[in-house]
């Protein structure tokens, strides 16, 4: 069977003056999902948007015949619980979280799910996935950060290729259809050995929005892809 792969450019790397224009670019230039990344100055260093600006662009966020694009959430925050609801309520379609902004991870899953949203779950590069042991049936994304969260632009770290080969073996021992993505330091010329790992779904921010033609981007992504 061929892996339907995924692209999600991350709008942190987006110009934040006109971010609804940028949604509508990248998405036109061939993205799968717009990623929001999150921040909450407390969990890591750094601060960015809350779920006011998912509403604002919730309707921006749609092919040009209308079709919705997912927005796909990933909460860098701690705790999680409110926020994910209000994201929920603003308009996301996925929602992913560490486990260590918890206290109780199937718990904030289930309230995810409850929500109507896709629940998810995300590991730093030093973090064990034991976790997965043990809620992996009620996931629908596994994120696996190739960089440490806080920042865009920073560079993948090259051992998150083994956490991705291990991610892929549990979801295939799984039996479920769940969804592999990979975030941080994402490029053109790394895209396919990530892939080949087993990951189905990448977060870019810079490698795209750093760049002034997004669809040259996404379409030599894709090229790149094709050859795994």
């Amino acid at each position: 069977m061929t892996t339907q792969y995924r692209i999600a450019p991350s709008i942190l790397s987006a110009d934040f003056a006109r971010l609804g224009d940028e949604v509508k670019n990248v998405i036109q230039a061939g993205a799968d999902w717009i990623h929001f990344d999150v921040m909450d100055n407390h969990y890591v260093p750094n601060l960015t948007f809350g779920p006011m600006i998912c509403s604002a662009l919730k309707p921006h966020a749609k092919q040009a015949d209308g079709t919705a694009v997912p927005i796909d959430v990933h909460l860098m925050v701690k705790p999680v619980d409110a926020l994910a609801a209000a994201f929920a309520d603003a308009g996301a379609d996925l929602i992913s979280f560490h486990p260590e902004g918890t206290e109780h991870v199937h718990r904030s899953v289930q309230a995810i799910k409850a929500k109507g949203c896709k629940a998810g779950l995300v590991f730093n590069p030093a973090t064990s996935m034991d976790v997965l042991d043990w809620v992996i049936d009620d996931l629908d994304l596994i994120l696996i950060m190739s960089v440490n969260p806080g920042f865009g632009g920073q560079s993948f770290i090259d051992s998150a290729l083994r956490k991705v080969e291990q991610a892929r073996k549990r979801i295939d021992a799984s039996g479920r259809d769940i969804r592999l993505e990979v975030d941080g330091g994402i490029k053109i010329d790394n895209i396919a050995s990530v892939a080949s790992a087993g990951a189905d779904t990448f977060v870019a921010g810079s490698a795209i929005f750093g760049k002034p033609d997004y669809a040259a981007v996404i379409r030599s992504m894709r090229d790149a892809l094709a050859t795994v």
